[in-house]
């Protein structure tokens, strides 16, 4: 199955100015747990979790309305899958990167995100509790998805 069947499409994205407080903001009011950050281009520069708001501001003592998206994701690697991807590379993928999120791209354009709930939901009951132990068990995702 093509990732493009299983994501969640059209995430919420935001630009790199965008503050944390912001951010935070968003992810309680649309109940989501990340947003996509994208340049003035719209391409895709990084993802921010609720995890990294918690332990990259909060737990650094930093103040959220001085903090940018941009801030945040610097210039760490962005995992990503394509549409075209299949739902075993979207598996291995997270857990190679330890990252329980992915986002979707067609060519440069972000079209959705695949977490681990969206994988759970398209493959079989033994095939879930392999696939979520195995990312568990990854090397540390501190702060990558």
């Amino acid at each position: 199955m093509r990732s493009a069947r299983f994501m969640t499409p059209a995430p919420r994205i935001v630009d790199m100015s965008t503050s944390v407080i912001d951010i935070a903001k968003t992810l309680e009011s649309e109940e989501i747990g990340a947003v996509i950050v994208c340049n003035s281009d719209r391409r895709l520069q990084g993802l921010i979790t609720d995890r990294d708001l918690a332990v990259q501001v909060v737990g650094a003592g930093r103040d959220p309305h001085d903090v940018s998206a941009g801030d945040i994701v610097g210039d760490r690697e962005v995992v990503t899958i394509g549409a075209d991807d299949s739902i075993e590379l979207a598996v291995s993928t997270m857990k190679e990167h330890a990252v329980r999120r992915l986002p979707v791209i067609d060519g440069t354009d972000v079209i959705g995100i695949v977490s681990q709930a969206d994988i759970a939901r398209h493959v079989d009951g033994d095939r879930v509790g392999e696939m979520v132990e195995s990312i568990s068990e990854a090397r540390d995702n501190t702060a990558r998805g």
